[in-house]
């Protein structure tokens, strides 16, 4: 794996406001520790900590309190990702101050469109969460986080008939306008998690 300038690898996780990239990460984190790796998360927001604090409350025991951190872009999520992430690269140096020894840090993206990426500086591998609650057209609407994302994560299955999303027809089109792998998965059943950090494991940790 070819690092930039930092030490320690780095995912990018994003998607739209509710689409469970919070869940999944509640789901990932206690596996990559049991895994015995050394995790710093941060949770990125407009003008907000409330991620940040829950995902403290919720990795308490887990994860070091100052291992996870909120940066608060005061602008839309996408510019503290994307166009200018040094709030979050310093965040970063932080943490790498405190914990030399760390193996991966997980950065959440606040809610944003299907235009969202990640500067190369800041996330070595991104993953784009969408939901199937946001429509079952969302993959063909072929937006970067969608297109370009390491991989696509096409999560709250469970509500598929619930709400008359087609989720073959995703996965179709998921198919269709990626070059790149996608994995279904309902966090509240735990399912698909395994194949998430399978592909994590393969593209950033023991790449």
């Amino acid at each position: 794996m070819s690092l930039t300038h930092r030490d320690v690898a780095t995912v990018g996780i994003g998607g739209p406001v509710g689409s469970g990239k919070t869940s999944l990460l509640t789901q990932m984190v206690p596996r990559l520790r049991e895994a015995g790796l050394d995790v710093g998360v941060i949770a990125n927001d407009i003008l907000t900590q409330a991620d940040a604090d829950r995902l403290r409350d919720r990795f308490e025991g887990i994860v070091p309190g100052d291992l996870v951190a909120g940066v608060e872009t005061g602008a839309c999520p996408h510019t503290g990702i994307r166009e200018d992430p040094s709030m979050n690269l310093q965040q970063i140096d932080r943490f790498l101050a405190a914990h030399p020894e760390l193996d991966l840090v997980l950065v959440e993206s606040g809610g944003d469109n299907l235009a969202a990426t990640f500067n190369p500086e800041l996330a070595d591998y991104s993953l784009y969460v969408i939901s199937v609650a946001e429509g079952d057209d969302i993959p063909r609407k072929r937006g970067p986080g969608v297109v370009d994302c390491d991989l696509l994560v096409i999560n709250k299955t469970d509500l598929a008939p619930h709400v008359g999303a087609d989720l073959d027809l995703m996965k179709r089109d998921a198919a269709a306008v990626r070059d790149g792998p996608f994995v279904c998965t309902n966090c509240k059943d735990d399912q698909g998690i395994d194949d998430v950090l399978a592909h994590l494991q393969e593209g950033v940790l023991f790449a």
